[in-house]
């Protein structure tokens, strides 16, 4: 219904910093066309592709390309998606957004903003394997509900920590965590050895921070913080949700 998933789209105040950011930690930039008048980048890790927007966005958002778009508005609309936009013409980039019960800007665009590089799903960044988009949510089965009807389908429940539903899709998986801890959504990776993968970050000069919710186990978990704001929370695959085991990080926080 929504499309092909093209990227999470974020506000980069400065882009050639979050830029510099990401490709220290192993991500790719990829080549970008015109359809943004302002400072636009894009990178990937082969599984994950972030927009970095100089320009003022809610973010992050998740953005689709759909072909036609006028013509699959009425479709979402019969879902009982209200928009919150629409900007459609012969002469103008279309676009249409709506927002998800939790708030989450979803855009829908007519045609690629990028051309992605050559690069596998399995070429992974130093922040391991790209799980899913985690959101915070009030209500998951309402949330639930909400996306299922757009193409996502619910596959895991668990409780612990909190309680969390996932979702997958062709092109992206998301988690609903009901958590007050949380004020923000996150990107969520994970490794069977995601200690070695932190201590090569410190080693690039990246800090994890030291403000991680008191939910997860530091022993298990670290988060980093990009230079905009973005929140990427790196955990063992075995403390991925339900369960913790074995130490990726000892911090002084």
């Amino acid at each position: 219904m929504l499309g092909r998933f093209l990227e999470v789209s974020i506000q980069a105040p400065s882009v050639l910093e979050s830029l510099e950011f990401y490709q220290k930690l192993g991500f790719t930039q990829a080549e970008v066309g015109e359809a943004w008048p302002h400072p636009y980048a894009v990178v990937t890790d082969g599984r994950l592709f972030i927009g970095l927007h100089q320009h003022d966005i809610d973010s992050p958002a998740l953005t689709f390309v759909k072909p036609g778009l006028v013509h699959h508005l009425e479709k979402l609309e019969a879902l009982g998606i209200e928009f919150e936009s629409c900007r459609l013409g012969e002469d103008v980039f279309n676009e249409a957004t709506f927002r998800d019960p939790d708030g989450v800007l979803v855009t829908l665009i007519e045609a690629r903003t990028f051309s992605p590089p050559s690069r596998g799903v399995a070429e992974t960044s130093w922040c391991g394997y790209f799980t899913e988009l985690g959101i915070p949510t009030r209500d998951a089965d309402r949330a639930k509900e909400f996306w299922e009807p757009l193409g996502f389908v619910a596959v895991a429940n668990n409780e612990e920590p909190f309680r969390r539903v996932s979702l997958t899709s062709d092109h992206l998986d998301l988690g609903l965590y009901t958590t007050r801890e949380l004020r923000r959504p996150v990107l969520t990776f994970s490794d069977g050895d995601m200690g070695a993968r932190v201590a090569r970050i410190v080693k690039l000069g990246i800090e994890p921070s030291r403000r991680m919710p008191a939910v997860f186990d530091p022993h298990t978990t670290a988060m980093l913080v990009a230079p905009e704001g973005t929140v990427l929370l790196l955990m063992t695959e075995e403390s991925a949700f339900p369960s913790t085991a074995g130490a990726i990080l000892q911090t002084d926080e």
